[in-house]
């Protein structure tokens, strides 16, 4: 199972934003995860087209189950 830590954002276009993370530490430390996003927010260093991250809106982690089938 592939999973991903999805951190979620709100841009100052009003816009959600999601930044990904391969392979995350589990079990997830919410306070940790929140202190990161804080940094993230306050070093403003990434932007998107509808402007840069402003607030936290929450974070999750994705499961993916993927069965790949020989054809030829």
């Amino acid at each position: 199972m592939a999973k991903t830590l999805e951190l979620l954002f709100l841009t100052e276009g009003g816009k959600s934003a999601t930044l990904s993370i391969t392979d995350p530490i589990e079990p997830v430390d919410v306070g940790k995860v929140k202190t990161a996003m804080d940094e993230m927010i306050a070093s403003n260093v990434f932007t998107t087209a509808s402007g840069s991250f402003i607030n936290a809106k929450g974070a999750r982690v994705v499961e993916r189950h993927i069965d790949e089938y020989a054809v030829h």
